[in-house]
């Protein structure tokens, strides 16, 4: 039976996931160079026209049709034929067309994610195509294997309340390995890489995390007890992640500093989402704690050590942040605060969640490395995947869209 207030609280969760697309738009925008700055907005907010007409052709009917080997849906669902006012098999009080739509938004935001770690040398072109073949043979079957009815992963016990494995991983993965192949920005290894717009970086923080309340939250799919709980345990691993990167900024360069802590707060945002539901609220704090030093330490020191350029650091906060939420799940995760999951984790004295968790961050890394290859080889097919080198000094404003972020800027940096 449809639940008013149950569906009013998803329509405004729907909308909040929205918003952090946009969010994540003047995140990325401000760390860039001016001469990157449209390009690099311009790449998540086209993912919004993109990823929403595939998800209603589409999308849904692969991530959440009929199960087809525990990996992908059917063709059921085409063009949201069969998706209705009424609830379905995934929401009891909801409207399924609502679930419909809250999916979408994950839809969109997932692979602008991965859109950070080519800032300043991916062509656009090359990224539309990359876009629209990874939604379709990563995210869908992810998404599928995570929560669709029959999906593998939901079968073998791991559990992921908002997207650990289907977003945030799987995204940061997929980054890592198209940067590494993309190569690094001409000037990398001796050019100092400036953040042009300070602000516009805690504008697009700030409205990642009003948006991931509805993110989380929402993922309870009720305005119950549930969504509270995530709702709490948001809130508390992103000031836990945001305090901690400020105590290791303060331990490296004796100053706190603003870029650092909405990082951190990011990354702590990062962390709880696949266990927000799951997870006690005291546990939070641990979770997003630890996983600020993590990632600062793959950022600081692993990608250097290593010399891939992951521009923006998708794959430093996502990726990584993402595989420490889901192994901190299988720590914390409680049967009594959620019965989805099978066991409670190893901190409360089993470890048969720990080893599903486990099993599913190293499937989901291994779809995304493949995934990403094939997708990569089928955007040779089309087009180069990097624009070349006068472009690049240029600037990807003027070369890819023929606009500048800023009238007075003059191309020199």
């Amino acid at each position: 039976m449809i639940d008013s207030g149950d569906t009013g609280f998803m329509i405004i969760c729907t909308a909040l996931v929205l918003l952090m697309t946009p969010g994540l738009a003047f995140f990325y925008g401000g760390m860039v160079r001016r001469k990157n700055v449209v390009n690099t907005m311009m790449t998540s907010i086209f993912v919004i026209g993109i990823a929403m007409v595939m998800w209603i052709l589409f999308g849904y009917s692969l991530a959440f049709g009929n199960d087809h080997l525990g990996i992908i849906g059917d063709l059921s669902f085409l063009g949201l034929s069969n998706v209705g006012t009424t609830p379905g098999n995934y929401a009891s009080t909801i409207p399924d067309l609502g679930f419909a739509a809250f999916q979408m938004m994950f839809a969109i935001i997932t692979p602008a994610l991965i859109t950070g770690a080519v800032a300043g040398r991916m062509k656009f072109k090359a990224l539309f195509i990359f876009i629209i073949v990874w939604s379709t043979i990563v995210y869908y079957p992810m998404a599928h294997m995570v929560w669709g009815l029959g999906g593998f992963l939901a079968e073998i016990g791991s559990v992921d309340f908002a997207g650990g494995n289907v977003v945030h991983i799987s995204s940061g993965v997929s980054a890592l390995v198209l940067c590494i192949i993309l190569g690094k920005r001409k000037d990398y290894d001796h050019a100092k890489y400036r953040i042009h717009n300070i602000p516009f970086v805690v504008l697009g923080a700030s409205l990642l995390l009003f948006g991931w309340f509805g993110f989380n939250a929402g993922s309870s799919l009720k305005a119950d007890g549930l969504a509270i709980h995530a709702f709490m345990t948001t809130a508390v691993a992103a000031a836990s992640g945001m305090l901690s990167w400020m105590l290791m900024d303060v331990w490296k360069i004796n100053k706190p500093t603003l870029v650092g802590s909405v990082t951190g707060l990011v990354v702590g945002l990062v962390a709880i989402t696949p266990g927000a539901g799951f997870v006690p609220i005291w546990s939070a704090v641990i979770i997003g704690f630890v996983g600020s030093p993590i990632c600062y330490f793959m950022i600081s020191k692993a990608k250097q050590y290593f010399g891939y350029d992951d521009a923006l650091d998708a794959f430093g906060c996502h990726g990584i942040g993402g595989i420490w939420g889901g192994i901190a799940t299988g720590l914390f995760a409680q049967t009594s605060i959620n019965d989805v999951a099978r066991w409670n984790g190893l901190f409360f004295g089993d470890t048969n969640l720990l080893i599903a968790q486990i099993i599913s961050i190293l499937l989901t890394i291994v779809v995304a490395v493949i995934g990403t290859l094939i997708c990569i080889g089928v955007v040779r097919l089309f087009t180069p995947l990097r624009v070349d080198k006068r472009d690049e000094q240029m600037g990807l404003d003027m070369s890819e869209h023929n606009e500048t972020a800023y009238p007075s800027f003059n191309g020199l940096e």
